[in-house]
């Protein structure tokens, strides 16, 4: 696969099938974007199980979190890598050994060799992307040309054409 560029068709896949996710390197900091992803996703209507050895057996956004995907004590669908990119081998062997079906790499992570691994062992991958940032943007939230455009504007932004029908309600709506 190539993944430098992903349809949308293969993300809004993703987004439709997953209904459990681990986060892994997820923040108590409130100002830690893998805390906004994690409140997010949750507000979306995933369940959500963020993973820090640092943290567990804690809360992090009012989730009980875990010091490690096995740990977990649900099926995970997608595992969200919020790690360096140096991680990512265990992670995805970790993600593998519990059955997961999806691999996530945050912004700015991307490891080949981990995503070889995972598709090999039949896990899709999508790396160096947001699940926040894709959700909004599949669901008209946000465009990509309003994403890091270099504008301030206070105007409303107009809809982006083709996605009004794609309403998200209560539980996760996402266009399934």
């Amino acid at each position: 696969m190539n993944h430098d560029d992903y349809t949308d068709d293969y993300i809004r896949e993703i987004l439709r099938e997953v209904r459990r996710i681990a986060i892994v390197g997820a923040s108590a900091n409130q100002v830690r974007p893998s805390f906004f992803v994690t409140k997010y996703l949750i507000a979306k209507g995933y369940e959500v199980f963020p993973v820090n050895p640092g943290v567990a057996p804690g809360e992090i956004a009012g989730r009980t979190t875990y010091a490690n995907l096995a740990d977990v004590p649900a099926q995970v669908d997608m595992v969200d890598v919020f790690r360096s990119q140096e991680f990512a081998p265990a992670i995805v062997e970790e993600a593998i050994q519990i059955g997961a079906k999806v691999i996530w790499m945050q912004l700015g992570v991307r490891n080949d060799e981990a995503a070889a691994r995972a598709e090999s062992a039949g896990l899709k991958v999508v790396m160096n992307r947001c699940p926040k940032i894709e959700y909004g943007r599949l669901c008209g939230e946000i465009g990509w040309q309003g994403v890091n455009s270099g504008q301030i504007s206070a105007r409303r932004p107009k809809r982006a054409a083709g996605f009004q029908h794609l309403t998200i309600g209560t539980k996760p709506e996402f266009p399934r």
